[in-house]
């Protein structure tokens, strides 16, 4: 039997005899010649079959093969620069492993068309490069996180309470008990650190939000950490760290897919090279009304078009710190110095891309974090063993989470979070 080998791998040979398998990206031909342009997940390679060669009876065959069917091909692979990505191979026999009805993906169709065949438009090379460079941060963060000897764990999806915002939570029928899916890992990352110190986890994430926008998802992934021991600069610390080594990765291995995309690679350089910019709330403000002319008032969290306009002042993602109370969650440390203020902090991406990653200092007294419940309308008995963990030898601690296809997004410089994931899900999207 032939060994199949990738087209990637059949490009680095170079030259002679390979056999492959993949499926039909495009194919023109004449009564004597048939192109076949092939893909596989590596690359795709033009390969040339003659009448002449496979007999008349196979290319009639070869005739009536159309996009994305499957197929093997053997042959001799050559160079020729005239090929589309630069190797030819000359066919010596194929088959036709499943047949292809008239494709329904061509040029220039809605959006809409395009998100109700989204299991065929993945096939594409714009979403293929998309979710290769995905596969990239998702092993860059497992990398990062790892390398600073976090240990990975995993919480519940089934939550009973509340920990983002009750207006944006999913209710589920557990055996007829009303109970919620998970907005965050958090309130259980809390409860390991006093086993494990240093967690992380990516796992997917719930939100009811009714939002329209482009930078929305009702379910997507988070890149979650929680440290014990920790001040609120190792937050920042960790937030940065992380960050630089995703956008380092992808730069390192995607080259190829983010020239498909047509991502100007110079506009991520910064974010390796320099420091990230650090400012707090207040100072952000400032900057808002001095440069983009937009007058916030003080305690009004910012919007997207606020997080839009400030990013596109700076090459680097923006780390933003102590924000009201008000705005924040009930679990955020108050600021020693302004009690007004929390220990948190929203880290932008430039060119506009807004928030990616939320961290902050965790409230570690118990009393504190009873008084905060109460004055968010929360019911402190409702986080009974929550509040526990502040009995037993409670510490300083806390962590931060990454939209992870909020970063795609940004790293491949796309138009709508959408295409960061291959089946997204939105208030009005929940198929195929």
């Amino acid at each position: 039997m032939a060994k199949f080998v990738s087209i990637e791998e059949a490009m680095k040979k170079g030259k002679g005899p390979v056999s492959l398998h993949g499926w039909v990206y495009r194919e023109r031909g004449s009564k004597k010649l048939k192109f076949i342009v092939l893909r596989d997940s590596t690359n795709t390679i033009q390969c040339v079959i003659e009448k002449e060669k496979v007999g008349e009876e196979k290319f009639a065959l070869a005739d009536k093969v159309q996009i994305e069917a499957s197929m093997h091909i053997h042959g001799t692979i050559k160079k020729d620069d005239r090929a589309p990505t630069g190797y030819e191979i000359s066919v010596d026999d194929f088959d036709v492993i499943g047949d292809s009805d008239t494709f329904p993906i061509s040029k220039d169709q809605s959006i809409e068309f395009l998100a109700d065949n989204r299991h065929l438009w993945i096939r594409s090379q714009k979403m293929t490069a998309i979710l290769k460079i995905r596969s990239t941060v998702f092993g860059a963060i497992h990398e990062y996180f790892r390398k600073h000897k976090f240990h990975e764990h995993h919480s519940p999806i089934f939550l009973a309470n509340q920990c983002e915002g009750g207006s944006t939570l999913f209710e589920v029928n557990y055996f007829g008990k009303p109970i919620f899916l998970s907005q965050t890992w958090q309130l259980h990352a809390e409860a390991m650190i006093f086993a494990l110190e240093n967690i992380y986890t990516v796992a997917p994430t719930f939100r009811a939000e009714k939002s329209k926008t482009s930078r929305h998802l009702t379910e997507f992934w988070m890149a979650e950490m929680e440290m014990a021991w920790c001040n609120f600069d190792d937050i920042l610390k960790h937030t940065e760290g992380c960050i630089k080594h995703i956008v380092k990765s992808v730069l390192d291995n995607n080259q190829a897919e983010l020239k498909i995309l047509e991502r100007d690679t110079s506009k991520l350089l910064p974010v390796i090279d320099k420091p990230f910019v650090k400012m707090t709330y207040t100072d952000a403000l400032k900057v808002l009304k001095d440069k983009c002319k937009m007058d916030v008032e003080w305690g009004k969290d910012l919007r997207t078009i606020e997080e839009e306009n400030i990013t596109k002042l700076y090459d680097v993602p923006l780390l933003v710190t102590h924000y009201p109370k008000k705005v924040k969650a009930f679990y955020m440390v108050e600021d020693e110095k302004n009690p007004d203020v929390v220990l948190g902090v929203d880290c932008l991406a430039p060119e506009g891309y807004g928030e990616i990653v939320g961290g902050s200092q965790r409230i570690h007294d118990p009393d504190e974090l009873n008084k905060r419940l109460k004055a968010q309308g929360e019911k402190p008995e409702d986080y009974g063993w929550y509040i526990d963990l502040r009995k037993y030898g409670s510490v300083p601690h806390g962590g931060f989470g990454l939209g992870v296809e909020r970063v795609i997004a940004w790293i491949c410089g796309l138009d709508n979070i959408k295409d960061a994931i291959a089946f997204p899900r939105t208030m009005f999207r929940y198929h195929p």
